[in-house]
């Protein structure tokens, strides 16, 4: 899949199949549309693209307005995003920086300047609810007389549904916004994950809880960035730790801003294995792509009174992810001997 920030780039395909939209969670409605824009795109011998915005629209209506608070929590990162919709099969992505030039666009500018000059757009699939252009004044009517005009096909996909529950990243955000995990692997047809670099941090969990039995390195973190200040899944939770070893490691993390021991409101995913690879030794993960899925919501964030405090929850966290852990491995082994 190639990745282009903007239009104006040699290598971007001279015409193709196009769909466009946020795309924050790639869920299950998206995986839909996606497939039939594979379909479509295979049927005339066209490259499948995507065009996707950062940041988000609603992010810049909200800075511009002054109220932060009414941008969306963010479902993934531009990494995930990017991730799955490789895994879609889309062949091109084209993240276009939404501003105020863009904002400002008339609808018509949008489709002569974006789609036709920009993409060479042969086939458009919106969703039911697209709007676009200045004050979102395009609508489906408009681009698909344009496409008669112009020499593309427009084509328009309804909602998507499971269990009688519109798909949306709405619905994503609201159940990772409550803790149901489970509802929001639901939607987005596969657990809720989080991947990025190993990076260094101010090494905190090594010296918290040394003093317990068999913990001679403390709470040793892997820890990874978040770049949005508002993600939409905030707490600790169990988890399974890919890209370290074969098997997934099962492990216990934090996803927020650590309001105990640090100030700056970064937002932060630390992650404490509760198996660590002898054959990584103390720092062989540091650099490496990790994806962590987020199976089970333990708690919510909070600050404590101290460290002490904060490591007797850290201890209780670690026991609670193994009790969870456990029981989902049993249940499984259950449902194979069944299936088997």
């Amino acid at each position: 899949m190639r990745v282009f920030r903007g239009f104006h780039h040699p290598g971007i395909a001279a015409a193709c199949a196009l769909t466009i939209g946020n795309f924050d969670g790639v869920h299950r409605g998206h995986q839909a549309m996606l497939a039939l824009l594979r379909s479509e795109a295979r049927h005339r011998g066209l490259p499948a693209c995507v065009l996707s915005f950062e940041p988000h629209p609603r992010d810049y209506f909200a800075a511009l307005a002054g109220k932060p608070e009414l941008a969306p929590a963010r479902i993934a990162t531009l990494r995930d995003k990017l991730g799955e919709l490789e895994r879609c099969g889309v062949d091109q992505v084209v993240v276009a920086r939404f501003d105020r030039a863009f904002a400002a666009q008339p609808p018509e500018a949008f489709i002569d300047d974006v789609l036709v000059r920009g993409l060479g757009a042969r086939y458009v699939l919106v969703g039911d609810d697209f709007r676009f252009g200045a004050k979102r004044v395009g609508d489906y009517a408009m681009l698909d007389a344009a496409g008669v005009q112009r020499g593309f096909d427009v084509a328009r996909m309804q909602s998507y549904e499971v269990h009688g529950l519109r798909v949306s990243s709405s619905a994503v955000r609201d159940a990772l916004a409550r803790g149901d995990m489970a509802a929001a692997a639901t939607l987005l047809g596969r657990p809720y994950s989080i991947s990025g670099h190993v990076v260094h941090g101010r090494k905190l969990g090594r010296d918290l809880g040394q003093s317990a039995p068999g913990r001679g390195d403390g709470f040793r973190t892997l820890n990874l960035r978040f770049h949005h200040p508002n993600p939409a899944a905030l707490g600790i939770f169990a988890v399974q730790v890919h890209g370290l070893a074969e098997a997934a490691l099962p492990g216990v993390a934090s996803l927020g801003r650590r309001p105990t021991v640090d100030d700056s409101g970064r937002v932060l995913l630390e992650v404490h294995c509760l198996e660590w690879p002898a054959t990584l030794g103390a720092e062989g993960a540091y650099g490496k792509i990790v994806r962590v899925e987020l199976l089970h919501k333990l708690r919510d964030e909070a600050r404590y009174d101290g460290l002490d405090a904060l490591t007797a929850a850290i201890r209780q966290d670690v026991e609670d992810a193994r009790a969870f852990l456990a029981a989902a491995q049993r249940r499984q082994t259950t449902r194979d001997r069944i299936q088997g």
